[in-house]
């Protein structure tokens, strides 16, 4: 009845005293649980009416057993309890004040009552952050630290005075904190257990130092597994694996995984100690394929434990954990493939999907591709797949496309969907057009605007690139590399098209809405080095014939003065696309020569009526082989270089002047001294 108000309660008494009621004792057919409730009314009295609370608190006689059936139950009178009445001359106001102040009461008689109303008397001024001044709120905590040390465990395991332990961990020092964290040691398991405990640990991970995450991560060990599948402590364990465990720490939490004799009980009684299990974190490693290959003899159990968990948390549907995703990854990488395990492995992962919901399922697969060993995971499943579950696995990120494309881990997936994919028709439908923007977006800026930021950002200008540059050092980590190593060997026994046919018939899909962008965007797009990168990318590799729009606009950017600052000259990055770009290809450190593309771009003749009448200025300004590459490029006409060298000789001597420098901290113009040779 706490905290709800009762319905037409009655608001003073009558004078008049009424005859009691009497109430028929025939029996009726029981009423459904809702019907009952109904009865009961909003007052919460199950079964008074009001008419029968009027008579009581009316001295109307005593109430029978006969008088209080409703519905045909009756309800038996217990002498020990104190029914509910209101007084003479009382009104309901009133009582219900009453009933505050007994409420009140039994609080006050709690242990640690005075502490803790005082404490969430602070608690609710320190909360207000940007009312407290810096000086009151330290005055506040150290006083919140008087009434807390000692008695944190009475505190922490109550829905309301928890919140103060975790507002002064928010606001304490670090030694404030390890006191906390130290008169907690033992519990902690109990708290991310507890409802409102969870959040204390949580505040414990997020705000904790070295010293405090080593306490709070040993009171996990040998209760990983356990906890993984605790409904409110399973995100706490996610939460201290992600965050605070170190490598050896993590490997040791993973390991709880492989089976009952992986796990490290660090508890009273335990014979580990601390410096052994420091030791044992600095060797432990959670490679399944390692410790398979030092215990054969273990695979088949081991293997069985770890599958029996995993399946455990996907048939749960909690598929959000990066433990599990770890998990899954090191049990796939223990399969061998082609086996039976490794199917069925494949299968399982597959058994998300389902198309009659709505939706169509496929969480698993989004929540994978979110995380490194997720991502990976999703990869290689996506090269050991038939064409058909290629497309299942693609079509669950419709939706998400590019999320992932701004993401370090989840671009991979895009990456390797791209790379694997036969049908490039799909490719480009499912992943490339969303990419690029050309379905949903109707508004022309909205969609340029969006094609920029994924050019210019570090993540997701790799989806958008990839069937351009392929795994271009300036383009692909090294890491990267090795993962699209590994799924390209795989490639080559799952997938039947050529990578050259494939490569081929994607830039066919989206070579016109590259160079489009290319000739809108070129004045933005030069400022950065990734816009740099990108329009040289797009001139050179690109299929479309067409490349007169994009190679106006690029050139029409070396308009003016490149000694002047803002100038793209001064930009060392523009500087470099424009002598690739004058040169007809990149340079093959292989050969030591360009590798000219086919058709010849001829970007020159473009360029030359731009900067002809300032050819001495770009030789001596920052971007001189610019003008170097005017000579020296075998896709320059003879023409422009003939003219070109005329005009270098009027200026030799200004020329030969920024070669030399001025003999100290100026060493001169690289590509001036190049260009006085060859004038």
């Amino acid at each position: 009845m706490s905290g709800t108000k009762r319905k037409d309660a009655p608001s003073g008494i009558t004078k008049g005293v009424k005859k009691q009621k009497t109430v028929e004792t025939k029996r009726t057919k029981p009423q459904r649980a809702e019907e009952q409730t109904d009865s009961g009314g909003e007052n919460g009295f199950g079964g008074f009416s009001d008419d029968d609370e009027e008579e009581m608190s009316a001295g109307g006689g005593d109430v029978t057993d006969e008088a209080v059936k409703t519905n045909g139950h009756s309800k038996t009178t217990n002498e020990n309890a104190k029914p509910f009445k209101l007084e003479n001359n009382t009104t309901s106001a009133e009582a219900h004040a009453k009933q505050r102040l007994v409420a009140k009461e039994r609080k006050a008689s709690k242990p640690n009552a005075d502490a803790i109303q005082r404490s969430k008397k602070i608690w609710e001024r320190l909360r207000r952050k940007s009312h407290v001044p810096a000086e009151e709120r330290k005055q506040l905590v150290a006083e919140l630290f008087d009434i807390i040390t000692g008695r944190v465990r009475d505190f922490v395991f109550k829905h309301d005075s928890v919140r103060v332990i975790q507002c002064a961990l928010k606001y304490a020092n670090q030694e404030q904190r390890r006191v906390i964290v130290e008169e907690l040691k033992g519990d902690l398991r109990a708290l991310s257990e507890s409802r409102y405990g969870k959040f204390l640990v949580a505040k414990m991970v997020s705000s904790g130092d070295s010293v405090t995450n080593t306490a709070v991560v040993e009171e996990f060990y040998g209760h990983v597994r356990r906890l993984i599948n605790h409904p409110e402590a399973s995100w706490i364990v996610d939460d201290i694996y992600r965050q605070i465990a170190t490598t050896g720490q993590k490997a040791m939490m993973l390991r709880e995984w492989y089976g009952a004799e992986f796990a490290l009980f660090h508890r009273k009684g335990s014979s580990i100690t601390k410096p052994k299990l420091e030791e044992a974190m600095e060797t432990t490693t959670a490679d399944l394929v390692k410790i398979l290959e030092k215990n054969p003899e273990k695979r088949k159990p081991i293997l069985q434990y770890l599958l029996q968990t995993i399946n455990s948390l996907i048939q749960k549907k909690m598929t959000g954990f990066t433990m599990l995703h770890d998990a899954m990854l090191q049990y796939f990488l223990a399969l061998n493939p082609g086996s039976d395990e490794h199917t069925e492995f494949l299968e399982i992962l597959k058994g998300d999907i389902d198309k009659e919901t709505e939706g169509g399922g496929g969480d698993l697969f989004r929540n994978l591709a979110f995380t490194k060993s997720g991502s990976r995971l999703v990869c290689l499943a996506l090269a050991y797949g038939s064409a058909k579950d290629r497309k299942m696995i693609v079509r669950t990120f419709k939706d998400t496309i590019e999320t992932m494309a701004f993401d370090q881990h989840a671009k991979m997936v895009l990456v390797t969907a791209v790379d694997v994919l036969d049908d490039t028709k799909m490719s480009y439908k499912s992943i490339l057009s969303e990419l690029l923007g050309q379905h949903g977006i109707a508004d022309e800026t909205q969609r340029l605007d969006r094609l920029e930021s994924m050019i210019v950002n570090l993540n997701a200008r790799l989806p958008v690139l990839y069937s351009l540059a392929g795994m271009a050092k300036w383009l692909v980590s090294d890491a990267e590399k090795a993962l699209l190593s590994d799924v390209h060997a795989i490639r080559t026994k799952t997938s039947k098209k050529e990578p050259d046919a494939r490569r081929k018939e994607l830039l066919s899909h989206i070579s016109a809405s590259l160079l489009d962008f290319a000739a809108k965007r070129a004045e933005n797009l030069v400022q950065s080095s990734f816009g740099c990168q990108f329009l040289t990318e797009v001139l050179l590799e690109t299929e479309a014939e067409e490349k007169a729009a994009a190679k106006t606009a690029v050139a029409a950017l070396a308009t003016g003065d490149p000694t002047e600052e803002g100038h793209p000259a001064k930009n060392a990055a523009a500087g470099r696309m424009l002598k690739t770009l004058v040169l007809g290809g990149q340079f093959d450190p292989k050969t030591k020569s360009v590798k000219l593309t086919e058709p010849r771009l001829g970007f020159a003749t473009a360029l030359y009526p731009v900067i002809q009448d300032r050819v001495v200025e770009w030789a001596c300004s920052d971007s001189s082989f610019v003008v170097v590459g005017l000579l020296e490029s075998e896709d320059v006409e003879e023409g422009v270089k003939v003219e070109a060298k005329a005009a270098l000789k009027k200026g030799r001597k200004r020329i030969e002047g920024v070669a030399k420098g001025d003999g100290k901290e100026d060493k001169g113009n690289a590509g001036a001294r190049i260009l006085v040779g060859k004038i």
